[in-house]
């Protein structure tokens, strides 16, 4: 998938992973997409709640062995 910011959030525990997508969000265009890699098994969880909670679209999650991926669309 295409995206214009990518971050990564290895190593970093709840909350961190979803305070650093805010903020990296708050940063980029209406439509632009961000990708995340977080190594926290509740990412999953999180990200989930956090796209329903703000109105930015979680476009595709992934699992790879102990990393996930997601891609978010700023509304």
């Amino acid at each position: 998938m295409e995206f214009q910011k990518d971050l990564d959030a290895r190593g970093l525990k709840c909350p961190l992973p979803i305070l650093k997508a805010k903020k990296a969000l708050s940063d980029m265009n209406s439509g632009d997409v961000l990708r995340i890699i977080a190594t926290d098994p509740g990412s999953a969880r999180d990200f989930q709640a956090f796209a329903r909670q703000t109105g930015n679209a979680l476009l595709e999650q992934s699992q790879a062995e102990q990393e996930f991926t997601f891609f978010m669309r700023r509304k």
